[in-house]
């Protein structure tokens, strides 16, 4: 995969291959098919002369030896290393998304905490409480602090993306010593100017990607207030169709029928999982659209990358989120006070969870890290995997720590959810693929 491909399951850029291919154990970048099937792409077909010619060695200690030697070399090989890290990379991800996403849920559940302040602004209980006792003071009170601050989160969590550019730069001065401090930077923006950018220009795209990223994880973390994280995430992981629809109509990719079939099912999931409480008097609709919208959000925000941006590198990727994170902080803290100072989000500041909001921020600052980088060690295939895999542990957590149960409309949604994720994971030629896996 090129630096500046857009991070889903399938690869815009994919030629067609034969029915047939005979292949070693590496392939050049471009030509190893990002589905499903990538292991596949390592079988080999015989003619007939060469396979008579192995049933005619000799059985040997030779013979032994080199089914040893070759098994080694198939099991060291570049491809095979890609795999290894890969399911390194999935764990990793999958970790990383469930915990941040449990730790927001975690800053809506209401704590009850010891209430010690007894000043003249006491409610009305406090004050019978302290007229029976004759005026002694009991600690033992408690009151329930609610967290309803949705916006602050995701301001908060996002001005964690400042660290990108840094932690890239420091990578770069430890892997490669030879290079000046000044010509990393330069080099990250350098590559734009050669793209046509200029200063206002790129600037002015910055500050547009920030506002669609900041509404789409406000969307992503308000429907946590709402619907368990499960559901949330099952919801989120349709992306992956709503990125494939943006692609063929934006970046004019090639049409696959079975990827439309997908996002039919994903569509119906969602359907399932809008009514699977009623539609009267539940706020469960509205916590579907949030999370269904903050999905479609983040598919336009990738296939707009890839629009405007093309190809980058790791280095202009850090310095783009990087510069996010810098307007985010500078430009939208203002909106955080307004929300505050008009009540519509509650918080207080002496009761703050900061353990799970810290958590939080550097649990999703490292699944963006993972989502980004990734890449240089494997497919993108273990990367996007992350977020389907996510699902299932996610769901394990919701029973153990919320008693949640999965049956019904919201099991039947999430399974059609998960099929139509798999769907879209299929390459352009898939019939080839069973066609061989057949044969």
């Amino acid at each position: 995969m090129r630096d500046g491909d857009i991070p889903t399951i399938f690869n815009p850029r994919r030629f067609r291959t034969p029915s047939v291919v005979v292949t070693g154990d590496e392939q050049p970048r471009g030509s190893v098919p990002n589905g499903p099937f990538t292991s596949s792409a390592h079988l080999q077909h015989t003619d007939s002369v060469t396979g008579s010619q192995q049933a005619a060695e000799p059985s040997s200690g030779s013979g032994a030896l080199h089914k040893l030697k070759s098994c080694k070399n198939s099991c060291c090989s570049r491809s095979a290393r890609k795999i290894y890290f890969g399911v390194c990379v999935t764990i990793c991800v999958t970790a990383s998304w469930v915990g941040a996403t449990h730790c927001i849920k975690y800053l809506y559940l209401r704590r009850p905490v010891p209430n010690t302040s007894y000043s003249n602004n006491s409610n009305s209980m406090h004050r019978h409480i302290n007229k029976c006792t004759q005026n002694k003071l009991i600690p033992t009170i408690t009151r329930v602090v609610p967290y309803n601050a949705p916006f602050f989160t995701t301001w908060f969590c996002t001005n964690w993306t400042v660290l990108f550019f840094p932690l890239y730069f420091i990578c770069c001065l430890i892997s490669t010593k030879c290079k000046s401090p000044g010509s990393i930077l330069w080099e990250s923006v350098w590559n734009f100017r050669d793209k046509g950018f200029t200063a206002a220009r790129f600037l002015t795209r910055c500050s547009l990607f920030c506002l669609l990223w900041v509404a789409t994880n406000y969307m992503y973390i308000h429907s946590l207030r709402i619907l368990l994280a499960t559901d949330v995430m099952a919801l989120f992981a349709t992306n992956v169709s709503c990125v494939y629809l943006l692609s063929w109509v934006i970046l004019h990719e090639q049409f696959v029928g079975v990827r439309i079939v997908a996002v039919i099912l994903c569509d119906t999931g969602i359907a399932l999982l809008a009514y699977m409480d009623g539609i009267t008097g539940s706020p469960t609709l509205g916590g579907v659209v949030l999370a269904a919208c903050a999905a479609a959000g983040s598919a336009v925000y990738k296939v707009l990358f890839k629009k405007v941006i093309g190809e980058a590198s790791y280095g202009q990727v850090s310095l783009f989120f990087s510069l996010i994170g810098l307007f985010n902080a500078a430009l939208l803290w203002p909106l955080c006070l307004v929300l505050y100072f008009t009540r519509v989000e509650t918080l207080y500041w002496e009761q703050l969870p900061w353990p799970a909001l810290l958590a939080a921020s550097g649990l999703s600052l490292a699944a963006n890290l993972l989502g980004n980088f990734s890449v240089a060690l494997t497919y993108d295939l273990f990367i996007t995997l992350g977020l389907i895999t996510a699902v299932p542990v996610s769901a394990a957590l919701d029973v153990v720590l919320y008693g949640a149960h999965f049956v019904g409309m919201k099991l039947a949604g999430m399974i059609l959810i998960a099929v139509g994720f798999f769907l879209v994971m299929f390459p352009d030629n898939w019939p080839d693929y069973i066609t061989r896996l057949l044969r």
